[in-house]
């Protein structure tokens, strides 16, 4: 019984992990965040990011429920202006363990007794919010995030809504 307690653990904790996205974030310090009410997107620079007009889609739904759920409006003439880069780096991870009796000459010596490894490939995604003060055209906030992506189309539209999510949850910054 407590193997399979132990087993169970193990997959929570690798299941958690996979779906944990590192996020961080810079900021000019000497704007005042709570003037920004309304946003729009900076198509242009959208429009250059090298994804599908699929991810790139459910990208922007994810960042305008995020938004509007932070109090933001659309519009035309916004405060800011949101861009997306986007892309995925593939990840080959290779584990080589041999356990030999010991070291050195002797009876039992051998490098290779007991020895394997594993070769595990993933795909992170790595997805960059930037906000714009639309006024000035500067760059005022710019979150990242990376972590795992999936290639389940079921599982999509969660993994990028958790990328959005946790992204910006960093906005507005904290005052310090």
């Amino acid at each position: 019984m407590k193997t399979i307690k132990v087993i169970s653990l193990f997959w929570l904790l690798a299941i958690a992990s996979c779906a944990s996205v590192q996020v961080n974030t810079d900021y000019d310090k000497s704007v005042d965040f709570s003037k920004y009410k309304t946003f729009a997107y900076y198509k242009t620079g959208i429009d250059k990011v090298e994804i599908s007009d699929l991810d790139k889609k459910r990208i922007l739904r994810s960042i305008d429920a995020v938004m509007l759920a932070k109090g933001f409006t659309k519009s035309d003439h916004p405060d800011l202006l949101v861009n997306i880069n986007a892309k995925a780096e593939k990840n080959v991870n290779v584990n080589q363990f041999y356990s030999g009796w010991g070291y050195g000459w002797g009876p039992g010596w051998s490098p290779y007794l007991g020895g394997y490894y594993s070769v595990n490939n993933s795909t992170d995604g790595i997805l960059t919010i930037d906000l714009i003060d639309a006024e000035k055209k500067e760059l005022i906030w710019q979150g990242t995030g990376v972590g795992y992506l999936t290639k389940n189309v079921d599982k999509k539209d969660e993994v990028i809504n958790n990328f959005v999510t946790q992204i910006l949850s960093q906005y507005p910054p904290a005052k310090k």
